[in-house]
């Protein structure tokens, strides 16, 4: 295969790869399996998400990325290395690769994603920020003096960015995302019902049963884990409002950020937004009622976009087609040459 583009939503839930003409190619969770023993990586992605929680002692899965940034570095480049293999094959010359970065990552983490990137086969790197990349995924056109509103919610930041004019004009990070949801639910049902559950069993109920906005106690789930009183298995009724009161501090602080992005927006964007509505990306897009939540909170008409938990890597994927067009998004694109 010749020279390709490659766009990558390196996230801390699920990496998300797309190649120029062929649209969104991989979409597997970015857990890495590990063996103490021998030493070595011996499952990534799909495979190695399957072993959370069922693997013996000397066999670690996890995630190498938390909040939106390297945290293990050999994993990671392990990780990236693999999916990059899966999807390109053997390249004739290196690619390009555009990767995506919260809004307010140092340039310290900034520099691991590219040497991540540079170790896995690039020739270029370049850097993206979130929301810049989200609103390209949904097909807005920011090119124009016009406000516009992002909350892009991932597995580890949610990032809330006003865009006009081809830049960023207010904009803010918060370290809430689908991970923290998870973590929330298992410790509200460990100290409500003492009951022990794994984060998969809580990514499930988040997405069959939750409802932040209205929930009623009509929608139940049967969960299945420890009990911590007897250590044996226990099997538990739950509903939405179990869900709602989990969360409440996790959506207090998506709020509370858009509140404070709003303030710090222009009056006339304001008033575009009023208009234009806000556009939720992401998989935390997908949390029953946050679209209506937002919506009473903001008072203009919050909707989740096409394919939302694919928005920011089709919009890394299209990066390569407007550097010379956007201004402060790729203003701070960070383009790293090495010979």
């Amino acid at each position: 295969m010749s020279s390709v583009d490659i766009g990558i939503d390196l996230g801390t839930a699920n990496v998300i790869i797309t190649i120029g003409g062929k649209g969104v190619v991989l979409h597997e969770p970015s857990v890495v399996a590990y063996d103490k023993k021998k030493r070595q990586v011996i499952a990534v992605g799909e495979e190695a998400y399957r072993m959370i929680g069922r693997t013996p002692e000397y066999i670690i899965a996890a995630h190498p990325l938390r909040e939106g940034v390297v945290s293990d570095n050999y994993m990671t480049e392990i990780m990236v290395r693999e999916f990059i293999r899966k999807v390109s094959g053997n390249m004739l010359v290196k690619p390009r690769i555009a990767l995506c970065v919260p809004s307010f990552v140092t340039d310290v983490e900034r520099r691991a994603l590219v040497e991540t990137a540079m170790v896995a086969g690039a020739r270029k790197v370049y850097l993206i920020d979130e929301p810049i990349a989200a609103l390209l995924g949904a097909g807005i056109d920011i090119t124009k003096p016009n406000g516009v509103m992002v909350v892009d919610i991932g597995g580890g930041t949610t990032d809330i960015a006003v865009a006009s004019f081809n830049g960023i004009v207010s904009s803010a990070s918060v370290k809430v995302g689908g991970n923290k949801m998870d973590a929330a639910i298992i410790k509200h049902l460990n100290s409500k019902y003492k009951l022990i559950i794994g984060e998969k069993t809580a990514e499930a109920a988040k997405k069959a049963i939750a409802n932040v906005y209205d929930p009623d106690g009509t929608a139940v789930m049967a969960v299945k884990g420890r009990g911590i009183l007897k250590g044996l298995p226990v099997s538990v009724d739950i509903n939405d409002l179990d869900i709602q009161e989990a969360l409440s501090s996790c959506v207090d602080e998506i709020i509370a950020a858009i509140r404070s992005v709003l303030e710090q927006t222009p009056p006339e964007l304001v008033g575009d937004i009023h208009t234009n509505g806000v556009v939720l990306t992401g998989g935390g897009a997908l949390l029953g009622g946050l679209d209506r939540l937002i919506t009473s909170f903001v008072g203009a008409p919050c909707i989740a976009a096409d394919k939302p938990s694919e928005c920011v890597a089709r919009g890394v994927g299209l990066a390569f087609r407007h550097t010379g067009e956007l201004l402060d998004g790729f203003e701070r694109i960070s383009l790293y040459k090495y010979k």
